[in-house]
């Protein structure tokens, strides 16, 4: 599935950012930041000020984890940089400052997602010719974590740095004791979660994140991409009531209301920890969530050999095997730095190959280079297929500064229908291409 680039008359629209956190990190509490801002205009005199987001457990984890990878790259260049780890509920809020302000850090970490909105600003560094040469070049990046950086047709303004991608994880032990096998297709994956759930005991097939509208608008564009839907035209304007859309979200909806293989109290978990803390005390066979779920999984006490992971599979009679949206986090260099070289130095150095292999153990990501293996977990199985997935199955959002609308939107309209169906009544496919029909007419709205 390809994205479409968008008229570029959107920098007031992208000023008004409704990012979310469709790129997020394994940690669950992570709202607070360091407190104090990055140095005025950039780093000048050869420093660097870099705004990190938080990847790790907490604020203090990701600077344990980053503080002595800086170091190693003063060591190397002679360039110190001032490090600031913010919290994804206040990073939105921070970037938008510094756009709008001028007053930004030499190099941000942005949510993948964000990449076009942030671009149609102009107050972001493109990654020309030059530009992508002291880098490393563009070969070195998978091509789909390299297509996140910016609209279609542009020179990006972001590369990626940090890795992730959707799995189906599964209770080995319980599908065993229900005679079935790892899902290969959507119509396996129901079957099996049926031959499971058993209500009375409250144990379900699948369990899932029903009230995170992040999470829904995911597999919303997951599960139309599979149908062979686009969620915007050439021209950026939304096409959310395709029947590939409508017809991949009814499916999604249905493992709760027509398969009952969800249970309904789902309609209420507003983050995926709640879904993979179900997973991982038994209580869900399956559930579809992201390449950084294993420490959590851990934690509830699940060992490593309980579990395994398949690509989420697709209907027999698909149009596309897509599994995932390519989710992570990318690197931009702010426009009025005062050391683009040593911006680009530092960027080079968080993309090669030596520190994604570094950082991909705390951080729970993946690699974004070709040919770099992944180490977030000891599992040579698991690696590979989260690498397989990420590498060759996963398709970026679409990259228009209107996304972050249509998440929220459909996302928010997904979390009323799965809410309707918990408490007992009915959504049609008229229900969800009505409820479409509505976040379409608002986000044309503002796309004029």
């Amino acid at each position: 599935m390809k994205t479409r680039s968008l008229r570029a008359s959107a920098v007031a629209a992208a000023l008004l950012l409704g990012m979310t956190a469709a790129c997020t990190s394994n940690s669950d509490n992570a709202d607070d930041s360091d407190g104090g801002g990055a140095s005025e205009g950039g780093g000048g005199g050869g420093s660097l000020t870099y705004w990190a987001s938080n990847q790790g457990t907490s604020i203090d984890n990701d600077k344990e984890v980053l503080t002595p990878v800086l170091e190693a790259f003063t060591e190397q260049t002679g360039i110190p940089v001032e490090l600031e780890v913010i919290g994804w509920n206040d990073l939105q809020t921070r970037i938008q400052t510094a756009v709008t302000s001028g007053q930004a850090p030499d190099v941000v970490n942005i949510g993948n997602t964000w990449a076009a909105s942030l671009q149609a600003t102009g107050a972001f560094m493109p990654f020309g010719d030059e530009e992508m040469d002291a880098i490393g070049g563009a070969d070195k990046f998978v091509e789909t974590a390299l297509a996140t950086g910016g609209a279609e047709g542009e020179d990006p303004t972001s590369v990626p740095v940090y890795g992730l991608a959707y799995g189906l994880y599964y209770n080995k032990a319980m599908l065993e004791a229900a005679g079935v096998e790892p899902p290969t297709t959507w119509e396996e994956m129901v079957s099996a979660a049926q031959a499971v759930t058993d209500p009375a005991t409250g144990v379900y097939g699948l369990s899932l994140a029903s009230g995170s509208y992040t999470e829904n608008s995911h597999f919303a564009f997951i599960n139309g991409a599979q149908n062979g839907a686009e969620l915007f035209d050439s021209d950026g304007n939304p096409t959310f009531t395709e029947d590939g859309t409508v017809e991949g979200i009814k499916r999604y909806l249905d493992l709760m209301q027509e398969d009952e293989v969800v249970n309904p109290s789902n309609a209420q978990y507003d983050n995926a920890a709640l879904a993979v803390a179900d997973f991982a005390t038994g209580k869900a066979a399956m559930i579809l969530t992201q390449n950084n779920a294993g420490a959590t999984i851990t934690a509830n006490g699940m060992p490593d050999d309980a579990f395994g992971v398949v690509a989420l599979p697709a209907p027999s009679d698909a149009e596309d095997d897509i599994a995932s949206h390519v989710a992570g986090i990318n690197l931009s260099i702010f426009t009025n730095t005062d050391n683009k070289d040593g911006a680009l130095q530092f960027v080079e150095y968080m993309t090669s190959p030596e520190v994604q292999t570094q950082l991909g153990r705390p951080f729970s990501t993946l690699p974004v280079l070709v040919d770099t293996e992944a180490t977030f977990t000891d599992n040579t199985e698991l690696a590979e297929t989260f690498t397989d997935i990420y590498n060759n199955r996963s398709a970026p959002l679409p990259l228009v500064p209107a996304e972050d609308q249509f998440e929220n939107t459909v996302g928010k309209a997904m979390n009323q229908m799965f809410a309707t169906i918990a408490t007992g009544g009915t959504v049609s496919e008229d229900d969800v291409r009505a409820a479409l029909q509505t976040a379409q007419d608002q986000v044309q709205a503002s796309v004029g």
